[in-house]
């Protein structure tokens, strides 16, 4: 089955660098297709990539090579889901890796401005747990890359 709707990510002419870069790091990805450019257009030349169609752990995305244009923000992230500190500690070195830039609360910035959350699942099973939900949370906001052991710590004091 395929997702009805896809995301676009806008670049400026890095689509099929951030398209290899994100399916090499993520299982059940893989690069599905590329549109090179058919004509001349402003800021680029006929069969240069204008987009990359991909999936990333298994949904759909699409990049853009449309040139200079909107900046990224944090309103709109990608959120990856981590079974362990180890696939965190991963995922944040390799996100941050060639100018990448840490945000609080395991948030980040790649290196192309793509705003990414990198969460344990045990940060989101604390958080739906009244017990231990306000904890968590203090802990977490005190964070860059969340820590596990910090936020079991946490909830233990």
């Amino acid at each position: 089955m395929t997702d009805k709707v896809t995301t676009w990510i806008w670049c400026n002419g890095t689509a099929e660098e951030q398209a290899r870069f994100y399916t090499a790091l993520l299982p059940d990805s893989a690069i599905d297709r590329f549109l090179r450019a058919p004509l001349d257009y402003p800021g680029s030349a006929a069969g240069k990539v204008l987009t990359v169609e991909f999936t990333l752990a298994g949904r759909r995305f699409a990049l853009l090579d449309g040139g200079p244009g909107p900046q990224h923000s944090a309103a709109m992230s990608l959120s990856v889901d981590c079974i362990d500190q180890a696939e965190v500690d991963r995922y944040w070195e390799a996100f941050l890796g060639d100018g990448g830039t840490e945000m609080q609360c395991g948030w980040l910035k790649d290196r192309w401005g793509v705003a990414w959350q990198i969460v344990p699942r045990r940060l989101t099973e604390l958080m739906n747990d009244p017990r231990h939900a306000a904890k968590a949370m203090a802990a977490m906001m005190e964070m860059m890359r969340i820590d596990v052991a910090a936020l079991e710590r946490a909830i233990a004091s």
